[in-house]
């Protein structure tokens, strides 16, 4: 039976693995490891479940809340929309401004979801200011990104390893303990993106219509119903297309009439022009049977799509959304939903074959035909994000100064303890701030549990009972004292950076938090062993989980990647000299205001 280190390290290694391949989510990984320190011996039940007590858990659930009460009163997206009043069509200026905006908005509000916020608003911006997206988009995720280390709540990685930390013996992290270094970087990262960055973003994007950007006139088509054909009186719903032949009628023209997405109870009549959407190959093959005519000088543009109240949109899937897994076809999305996907485009590739069986990921870019009163609801509970501007009608325009107050309350009180001799824990702090949202109505009862990211703190959870289990085998004291031997004669600052660069490698397959986690222990205890500071260390491991800008797979640069048109290189040549000079600074910097 191998002993308990060689097990934990065997699970360390299964961990990073799943990690890596995303075969299963992330909190799935996170109960697996669980469940498995149990039956393995390594932990007791209790010690397994201790991860899911402890008080970072209510502290990162409650500030879901409290960004919840920005995003509904549409605050950002008020701040947004002054950003191009400002710059015009300074391309310069715009990056600029979207960047420090960023920036600053997620100090406070996380880097994914200031990304999320600003995307359509960005989006907006290029089209009014006849920029290609690609030039402003990754800026955006870059700058939201470097605001995220800034402050205790700009990333739930700092959170985490500020709760990690006291195991070891450290206070947590102060709310603006991390600020100077991380504005030092997000200065340096922002002055180079407008220097040099900016050269090397691709130009992509921008002033076609949809149907030009999808190109999707190959696979949409007119027919004409022919007088003897057997589809005469019946409605859409008895001949059903869709299931039969994968095609899907999009739009009815009857003389001068035209019915954009009809009623499925509409009834066929001779001579009807048909918009159909399929591969001409499915309709060369049921024309025959069906009594109909291809018609051969049909030119497609987006007015032929939209029609009324009928429009074409882009939305994305998000991060948390309940499609995700699913297939069209699984979630029954046009007769649930009366909307129509037309196509899909992932990581820049546009799918339009068999989309009703294409299992749904996050990043997903949809082109949706139908009423924006039926998009909206999905909006709201969080499944899609409209990649254009939200008509503020959706948003509780009203509740701003509420949900304004709410989170100056929870900054209040964190930081009271640095002007005054009273302590207000951090999980108190925010459930004051959330009652305040729940008693306004600003954050309604039944929406709150939608806000909060349970993934997330499952994986934490998961990765803190981890962490006792390294302490109790004394796992994490065996690997300090190998990278002790490899590199204790390099010097401290070496041995800083060695495990900076290991927590920037392991954040390009894993999320953040998870590396963070995995690394903080192994270099706490390196430290100790050596008689250095430990806290300098997990401060650089704090700031390396956030450097993210080598691949499009953290998940702010997911949310760009597809509207941005990029390529998965877009992101290393823009990035790798970024990754550099941030490295050099927190090195440079950490060091000084945290002695070794």
């Amino acid at each position: 039976m191998p002993d308990p280190i060689t097990t934990v390290l065997i699970l360390l290694l299964l961990v990073l693995v799943l990690f890596a391949t995303e075969k299963l989510p992330v909190d799935v990984i996170g109960i697996v490891l669980v469940v498995s320190l149990v039956l393995t011996g390594i932990l007791t039940v209790q010690e397994a479940l201790n991860g899911f007590g402890d008080s970072i858990i209510i502290t990162i659930a409650g500030l879901f809340i409290l960004t919840g009460g920005l995003v509904k009163t549409g605050i950002v997206d008020l701040i947004g929309r002054r950003l191009y009043a400002v710059a015009g069509k300074n391309q310069l200026l715009l990056t600029a401004l979207v960047m420090i905006t960023a920036a600053a908005s997620a100090s406070v509000l996380k880097n994914t979801t200031t990304t999320a916020m600003y995307l359509p608003v960005v989006l907006g911006i290029a089209e009014k200011a006849k920029i290609p997206p690609s030039k402003l988009l990754i800026p955006l995720a870059f700058g939201a990104i470097l605001g995220g280390s800034c402050t205790l709540i700009g990333t739930s990685t700092n959170l985490a390893v500020s709760t990690a930390i006291e195991r070891y013996g450290m206070p947590p992290y102060s709310m603006f303990e991390l600020t100077l270094v991380g504005a030092v970087s997000a200065i340096v990262g922002i002055l180079y993106m407008l220097t040099i960055g900016i050269r090397l973003l691709p130009e992509r994007g921008g002033g076609d219509s949809f149907t030009d950007q999808y190109n999707i006139r190959e696979y949409i088509s007119e027919i004409i119903v022919l007088p003897d054909s057997h589809l005469i009186d019946k409605t859409l719903e008895e001949i059903d297309v869709n299931k039969k032949f994968d095609l899907n009628v999009l739009g009815i023209i009857r003389g001068n009439e035209e019915k954009i997405l009809p009623n499925p109870k509409e009834k066929i009549q001779a001579n009807d022009l048909l918009i159909v959407e399929g591969k001409l190959s499915d309709i060369l093959r049921i024309k025959s049977e069906t009594g109909i005519e291809i018609k051969p000088d049909f030119k497609l543009n987006d007015r032929i799509l939209q029609g009324d109240d009928v429009e074409l949109f882009e939305v994305m899937i998000m991060r948390d959304s309940s499609f995700i897994g699913q297939t069209l076809k699984s979630l029954d999305f046009r007769q649930r939903y009366a909307l129509t996907v037309l196509a899909i485009n992932r990581h820049g590739e546009t799918i339009f074959e068999k989309l009703s069986e294409l299992p749904l990921k996050f990043g997903d870019v949809l082109l949706i035909q139908g009423k924006r009163k039926l998009l909206e609801p999905l909006f709201l509970r969080g499944e899609l994000l409209f990649l254009e501007e939200v008509s503020t009608s959706i948003m509780r325009i009203e509740k701003r100064k509420w949900a304004l107050l709410s989170f100056g309350v929870f900054l209040f009180l964190s930081i009271l303890s640095v002007i005054s001799n009273i302590q207000i824990p951090l999980p108190i702090a925010v459930l004051i701030s959330v009652l305040i949202l729940l008693a306004t109505k600003t954050v309604r009862y039944a929406e709150m549990y939608s806000l909060i990211d349970f993934r997330l703190l499952v994986l934490i959870a998961s990765l803190l009972s981890f962490g006792l289990a390294m302490e109790k085998t004394g796992t994490d004291v065996y690997l300090a004292n190998l990278i002790r031997e490899n590199f204790e004669h390099y010097g401290p600052t070496a041995l800083l950076a060695g495990f900076f660069l290991l927590t920037v490698i392991l954040t390009q397959p894993m999320s953040n938090q998870a590396a963070a986690l995995v690394v903080l222990p192994v270099a706490v205890k390196t430290a100790q062993s050596l008689g250095l500071n430990p806290r300098t260390f997990a401060v650089a491991i704090t700031y390396a989980a956030s450097v993210s800008f080598l691949t499009p797979l953290e998940p702010a640069c997911v949310l760009v990647y597809t509207p941005g048109r990029y390529r998965f290189t877009d992101f290393m040549k823009v990035g790798f000299l970024l990754t550099i000079l941030v490295f050099l600074v927190i090195i440079w910097l950490v060091p000084i205001f945290w002695r070794f």
